[in-house]
């Protein structure tokens, strides 16, 4: 039996896991981290348009701080986010910026003077300050009110994945690349540590920690149409699901890019539309206007997609002979700004579509790009169900996003919640909880159950393929778990996908080798992650209303009277083929911002009965306060700062608002 014991085990090797693992080293303890392929290669390095952090450098950035990017954030969420981990997120931006500049990330960066950008379809000329020149450039996106985007070029994902990569080899901390965890070892209350497979030689080998982190990503490979790479299979919420205890939260928020390249998926950033590309049909005509005056291909992802997909139904697409589509256009961009500014996406272009974006419309239509929804943590990144197993980024329900996020937010919570609950996970550590006693039989018992598993595949003579069972269980999700949902369509689903759960169990191999074995490794996956699909078809099946990315044409109303709550989904039976759903309410006496209507999109929901109430306490509050500042006025609405580990505490600098002495 071969054990290894450190005292922070990190299982995902992107963004969040190795910024995570950095604050723990930081705090004097071991950290490993796992990874199913060189941290390098995670999804972490897609992320192309930026990170939203409220710096206020740029003249169309000018006012913005913590409170707008809140609203923002909360507004984008459609009221589905935790408020106070949103006001630690927004707080925590401006300084993980800041951090990732002293680690050598090459943020593009002001310069003074008059320079064009396009707004509206049109050229403006805008003027940037003297005093800004050489801070941190920030871009539009979607769903706010300020430019805020932090962006290297568009290769922001890339540009701090290698800095972020290059510190963790820095504090010395160990990547076990092409190793994948199988499952928690715990005892119903407390999370040990993993047991975890090597992809080469298919050793078996027991990770005892005093925390685990799970940081794996999303699950966007449910789905046959994704932005997501092919390691994004869900597998982090599925550990956490299988312990039977802990809840995944919001599973059925999944958002939708607006633009994936058409037919492949493959990403175009939001940079294209913040820089001033404009979304076409197949006449050319511009339509967005059409559906929303005000924010345009600007509004939020979720609503940008229904808008596209609205108006493909009613016989606007361009036709080929792979289906029906839009067009992006960026040549009004110009070349040397797409050269400069948008490089990787013209190579992506050009390789995968043999098209050049400088002179030609590109072929786009919304793919699955988003979870939302993942392991359900408190503000922390602990689960309360399982102590000593904390989760971050994607794979994360920590829930600054609700049912949907604004582009800029997900790159930026890797970094901001690997920064938070790094501090909180050493923390644990050093408290009495994090000391533990765990009998080598019980690392015995989870080894060899993880074995028998495993031998049942490679020896068994089951009649079902794997590959199979994974493409009928994309398909069915891509088909009827989509942008537009019904009761019949997500009904079939479910349907389809328990069919496949009771198949997954009859899986038999070509291939029996324990080592390097491609169908081996989708084999074990794939039930697990038909259980997440579960996890968000029966929860949208079950969620009557429309919520941010969660749209049912046969609900089409927010309704915040009977769903302003969080999904919680447990999977307590091994043999049961649905999960376990119950509810978390969201307070709306507690909540800063109390619900409303977002700025964009439809002006269609039914008010919680304790809105009007909350919203007139916010305004008296506001009122009452109004020259006391915006910090004691935030104080005072809902207090937050307390719940930030003390180093992350301080107020931020801005031009216009500098700390005080």
């Amino acid at each position: 039996m071969k054990v290894v014991y450190t005292d922070v085990l990190v299982i995902g090797g992107g963004l969040a896991g190795l910024r995570v693992a950095i604050g723990a080293r930081r705090r004097g303890h071991d950290a490993i981290v796992l990874s199913l392929v060189p941290p390098k290669r995670s999804h972490s390095a897609a992320a192309q348009g930026g990170m939203q952090a409220s710096l206020a450098n740029v003249t169309k950035g000018q006012g913005d701080n913590e409170d707008v990017h809140f609203e923002d954030t909360v507004k984008g969420s459609d009221w589905g986010a935790d408020q106070q981990v949103v006001r630690m997120f927004v707080n925590t931006a401006p300084k993980a910026v800041r951090e990732l500049a002293a680690w050598g990330v090459p943020w593009s960066r002001v310069r003074q003077g008059d320079r064009q950008v396009i707004i509206n379809g049109e050229k403006v000329t805008i003027t940037e300050r003297d005093a800004a020149h050489g801070l941190v450039a920030q871009r539009d996106f979607g769903g706010t009110r300020k430019w805020r985007t932090c962006y290297v070029s568009d290769g922001t994902g890339h540009a701090m994945l290698f800095a972020v990569g290059d510190r963790a080899i820095a504090e010395g901390i160990p990547v076990h690349e092409r190793t994948e965890a199988l499952a928690l070892i715990h005892d119903g209350k407390r999370c040990y540590g993993a047991i975890v497979r090597d992809l080469i030689t298919g050793e078996i080998t027991a990770y005892v920690a005093k925390a685990t982190a799970i940081a794996t990503g999303g699950a966007g490979r449910v789905y046959r149409v994704t932005t997501n790479a092919v390691i994004c299979e869900g597998i982090g919420a599925a550990l956490a699901l299988e312990t039977g205890i802990v809840p995944l939260g919001n599973m059925e928020a999944v958002q939708f890019h607006p633009t994936g390249i058409f037919p492949a998926g493959i990403l175009v950033t939001e940079g294209c539309r913040g820089d001033g590309g404009l979304l076409r049909d197949a006449s050319g005509h511009r339509f967005m206007p059409d559906y929303e005056p005000e924010k345009k291909e600007l509004a939020s992802r979720d609503v940008v997609s229904r808008r596209m997909e609205e108006h493909i139904r009613k016989g606007n697409a361009a036709k080929s002979r792979f289906g029906e589509h839009l067009w992006l256009d960026i040549t009004l961009l110009g070349r040397k700004h797409i050269e400069h500014n948008l490089r990787e996406v013209k190579e992506i272009c050009q390789y995968f579509l043999g098209v050049d974006p400088a002179d030609q419309w590109i072929p786009v239509r919304p793919a699955q790009h988003y979870t939302m929804g993942g392991v359900r943590t408190d503000h922390t990144g602990q689960t309360p169900a399982l102590r000593g197993l904390f989760a971050a980024g994607e794979a994360a329900c920590w829930d600054m996003h609700g049912f949907n996020r604004l582009g800029g937010n997900s790159v930026a919570e890797t970094v901001v919640a690997g920064m938070i609950v790094g501090e909180f996970i050493a923390d644990f550590v050093e408290s009495p909880e994090g000391e533990i006693d765990i009998p080598t039989a019980v690392l015995r018992e989870a080894l060899a159950a993880e074995r028998g598993k495993l031998d049942v595949l490679r020896k068994g003579s089951g009649s079902e393929q794997a590959d199979t069972l994974k493409a009928e269980m994309q398909q069915t999700m891509t088909d009827n778990v989509g942008i537009f949902r019904t009761g019949a369509d997500l009904q079939r689903a479910v349907d389809k996908l328990q069919e496949l759960l009771v198949r997954s169990r009859n899986i038999g191999l070509r291939s029996r080798r324990d080592g390097p074995n491609p169908e081996l490794v989708t084999a074990y996956r794939v039930q697990k992650m038909i259980k997440v699909a579960l996890c968000v078809a029966q929860g949208a099946l079950t969620r009557t209303e429309s919520r941010g990315a969660h749209f049912r044409e046969d609900f089409p109303r927010r309704n915040d009277a009977e769903w302003l709550r969080r999904t919680l989904a447990t999977w307590s039976d091994p043999l049961a083929t649905l999960p376990t759903l119950n509810y978390e309410a969201l307070d709306v006496g507690r909540m800063e911002l109390p619900p409303g209507w977002r700025g964009y999109g439809n002006k269609d929901y039914v008010d919680h009965p304790d809105t009007p109430q909350r919203a007139a306490e916010v305004a008296k509050l506001r009122e009452t306060l109004g020259d006391a500042g915006r910090h004691a006025v935030q104080a005072a609405l809902m207090p937050y700062e307390h719940l930030l580990p003390a180093g992350l505490r301080g107020r931020n600098e801005r031009i216009d608002e500098k700390l005080p002495p």
